[in-house]
């Protein structure tokens, strides 16, 4: 499963927090400092619970304000 998660920090903790996440590699596939509502766009992969604790963990991170996960789903348009 893959999943993509917008990471929004307080201001001017863009590299701190990204030194921490590079630290988690468990399911952490790479990370991107973005442009637009998100501060960082992580690509996670793993099962559905390794991406939910890779989240939690997330969370934990005094200078992460906010999350948003977009997790892949299938879906058949009948094309």
């Amino acid at each position: 499963m893959r999943a993509l998660c917008l990471v929004t920090v307080k201001p001017g903790k863009v590299d701190i927090v990204v030194k921490i996440l590079n630290k988690k590699r468990r399911a952490v596939k790479e990370i991107m400092i973005v442009t637009g509502r998100a501060d960082i766009c992580t690509f996670l992969q793993g099962s559905i619970q390794d991406i939910n604790n890779m989240v939690i963990d997330f969370k934990k991170i005094k200078e992460i304000v906010n999350t948003e996960t977009l997790i892949e789903v299938e879906v058949n348009l009948g094309w």
